[in-house]
């Protein structure tokens, strides 16, 4: 089993603890300003900015069952293991782009509610991300017939394959009614819209860190232009 943790580097904590609980997620355990984690289908991880992770940053961590199994998978790309304290043994896999993730075992429930984490891992060219997803189990789901988006499923979240610069991305996918869930945001105290863009339907919320804004896409349901 593969379970998406998306960790988020903030310097407003709390603030996301509010919004993850609006969303939908649920914390496993009372959060704390270095880490909280909240689950639903994946895992939303909220991490205090460091020196090193400035607010906004996004990292994809990957748990698995085997972490010697997921080396093995990954004996063709550039893995290093590591230890790291209060995880234990972890991997690292750096894709040609400078772009790495980081692989840990963990017992993590499979994917469960109407909101997902759905990072999105940009680079230009996706065959290489998308090689490495698929040994670790992953699958494609809906992509793009101009080659520029693929979205890799797991057994708790997915991940989304974009044509970019670089760099990985926050990102959630809703299903169910958007506009229910838009009002439940704004009742938390967020200033949530709901816009129609081609693909689907997406909430729109301000970041409380000062970033981008967050999407929250609904589940898409026009497939001109792309296929599964």
């Amino acid at each position: 089993m593969t379970v998406v943790q998306q960790i988020l580097y903030t310097a407003q904590p709390e603030r996301w603890w509010t919004l993850a609980e609006a969303l939908g997620f649920v914390a496993p355990f009372p959060p704390a300003p270095e880490w909280a984690e909240f689950h639903a289908d994946g895992v939303l991880a909220v991490h205090g900015a460091t020196d090193e992770h400035r607010p906004g940053v996004t990292e994809i961590h990957l748990i698995v069952e085997d972490t010697d199994a997921a080396a093995s998978a990954l004996a063709a790309f550039d893995v290093e293991a590591m230890t790291m304290e209060g995880v234990g043994e972890m991997l690292v896999v750096r894709a040609a782009s400078g772009v790495s993730i980081s692989v840990s075992e963990g017992a993590v429930q499979r994917g469960a509610g109407e909101i997902a984490v759905q990072p999105i891992w940009f680079q230009k060219d996706l065959t290489q991300p998308r090689a490495i997803l698929e040994a670790l189990g992953f699958r494609a789901g809906i992509a793009a017939d101009r080659g520029g988006w693929t979205e890799m499923l797991c057994d708790g979240g997915s991940i989304g394959l974009h044509a970019g610069e670089p760099r990985i991305g926050l990102s959630f996918e809703a299903r169910g009614d958007l506009d229910a869930r838009a009002a439940r945001l704004r009742d938390a105290g967020f200033a949530a819209s709901v816009v129609d863009e081609a693909f689907a339907r997406t909430i729109r919320i301000a970041d409380p860190d000062g970033g981008d804004e967050i999407w929250i896409n609904g589940v898409q349901d026009d497939m001109h232009g792309y296929h599964r």
